[in-house]
């Protein structure tokens, strides 16, 4: 397959594309850097046939442009695109975090060709739920109404207009992705690994995560099953809060998790970012479970041991 992906080089996208390219897919990445990691990689650099089929196109994708071929031309787009949200959010990055995602998936959506049969797996995430304590959440679940998501259910409609052009749209709604080399672990192990971490504020909020190597194996599947459209959680079945979280951390490191960050100093540091981490959702991912999706890493702690 032809397969495009926005936001290629980041986080989630470096671990894609080398999937992708190693099972045989042709692989369009795009984003804003001037050379992706996969390219930077010995396993690529020693693979010709590998090279032969990675393009990469640097493009600021909020704005129309010659990237936007590449799209017409695609079978499949995963659109990753979007400011992080590790920083403080100001007005103006508050704007950046918006339409970073809005302006990118909008101008996807423009260059699609008016009779296509792409198919669209366009990233969310479980903020989309907003602050819901204890409840029980699943895709049918309707949506909070903090900043975070608010952007969510705008990213949503953009994505959702595909279908005007005969696409299929999978909304991805991601929970915290565990993985090597970054993310939120990337943050999390200098104060763990310095005796200073723990959970965040009681730690009694509920933390939906997913290991990298599922996330990946679940997008695949998304791929190919014809049949699975609308809004899919992609996060693991064992839910766990997050002072549960913090002492499998722990475990994993040899290290205490003693040092919770209380809330009120979360908020005075963090602002509004701060109190978003401290927001609860007990999310389940109720179609992956119905399709008999199989994890690899189920429980918290053969992910993080796995990891770290």
């Amino acid at each position: 397959m032809n397969i495009v992906i926005t936001g290629a080089s980041g986080f989630v996208g470096t671990t894609l594309c080398q999937v992708l390219l190693e099972r045989g897919d042709r692989v369009t990445g795009i984003g804003t850097s001037s050379q992706p990691k996969v390219a930077t990689a010995r396993y690529f650099q020693d693979n010709l046939e590998l090279q032969e089929r990675f393009l990469w196109i640097q493009a600021d994708t909020t704005k129309p442009g010659a990237w936007q071929q590449a799209v017409k031309e695609a079978d499949v787009i995963v659109n990753l695109t979007g400011k992080n949200i590790f920083g403080y959010w100001t007005e103006k990055y508050k704007h950046e975090i918006y339409t970073s995602r809005i302006m990118t998936t909008r101008n996807i959506i423009e260059a699609l060709p008016e009779d296509g049969q792409v198919v669209l797996l366009n990233t969310s995430a479980i903020g989309y739920y907003g602050d819901r304590g204890d409840d029980p959440l699943t895709e049918v679940d309707n949506p909070g109404g903090d900043f975070l998501a608010r952007v969510c259910v705008d990213w949503e409609h953009e994505a959702q207009k595909a279908t005007e052009k005969g696409g299929r749209v999978i909304l991805m709604r991601f929970g915290v992705v565990l993985g090597k080399g970054g993310g939120a672990l990337g943050k999390m192990l200098p104060a763990f690994k310095f005796l200073a971490g723990g959970p965040l504020g009681k730690g009694l909020h509920w933390f939906p995560w997913i290991h990298m190597d599922d996330l990946i194996r679940a997008i695949l599947m998304l791929i190919e099953n014809k049949e699975i459209e609308g809004p899919v959680n992609l996060v693991s079945p064992q839910l766990v809060r997050h002072k549960t979280f913090a002492a499998a951390l722990g475990r994993a490191l040899h290290r205490p998790a003693f040092m919770p960050a209380p809330a009120f100093m979360v908020k005075a540091f963090m602002g509004e970012m701060g109190r978003a981490f401290l927001s609860s959702q007990k999310a389940a991912p109720a179609v992956l479970a119905s399709l008999g999706f199989s994890y690899r890493f189920e429980d918290i702690d053969s992910a993080l041991q796995n990891l770290v």
